[in-house]
């Protein structure tokens, strides 16, 4: 019986990360609601960790930067844009010369204009960092290859939480990290573990 393969491996693509020189970085989602907020992720402050130094290596590199940031309807539960919990986390705030993407669903690229934007930069390779990774992150990934761009996935620069099941057991957030990472990277995106993927 022949050893499991992705389907990115059988297919014989490469299964390096894109490269700095040409790939854009999106961050999504890394917002003060899943740290101080009703949304706590267990792994945050691991991933905010690794996403500043996955921002530096793009800022070293002259990679264009794009913030996603999600924003509720006002007054909101979680993500109210009038609360101070929907901002980015300063660690990793724009600077002049960085977009910011308002985005309302989970696919980043719903009802924005971060594909033109992308467009715009002429890069057809993508990183994604950012929260929750089995929502966000996961449906931004499947919208970015379907757009036609290639997709690498920085494991420990994403984050989820625990959730029920069907059964009515608790998948634990490393578990469902894990697991959602593994799908994704059948075929939908390189998934490396951390910044020193490009060392």
């Amino acid at each position: 019986m022949n050893a499991p393969a992705t389907l990115t491996q059988l297919a014989g693509l490469s299964t390096l990360p894109s490269p700095l020189a040409s790939a854009a970085l999106i961050i999504i989602d890394m917002q003060g609601e899943y740290r101080e907020g009703a949304l706590k992720l267990p792994g945050i402050d691991t991933a905010t960790k690794e996403s500043m130094a996955v921002l530096a290596l793009a800022r070293k590199h002259g990679a264009p930067v794009f913030h996603v940031v999600h924003h509720s309807p006002p007054g909101a539960p979680i993500f109210n844009p009038d609360h101070p919990h929907s901002k980015e986390l300063p660690e990793l705030a724009a600077l002049p010369g960085e977009t910011t993407i308002i985005k309302t669903l989970p696919d980043s690229f719903a009802k924005t204009d971060l594909h033109a934007r992308l467009q715009a930069t002429g890069r057809k390779e993508l990183i994604l960092i950012g929260a929750m990774t089995h929502n966000c992150v996961a449906a931004t990934a499947h919208a970015a290859f379907d757009l036609g761009y290639r997709v690498t996935i920085v494991a420990e620069a994403c984050a989820t939480r625990d959730l029920p099941d069907v059964y009515g057991n608790v998948v634990p957030a490393d578990v469902l990290h894990r697991q959602t990472l593994v799908g994704l990277g059948d075929c939908i995106a390189v998934v490396v573990p951390n910044a020193r993927a490009w060392a």
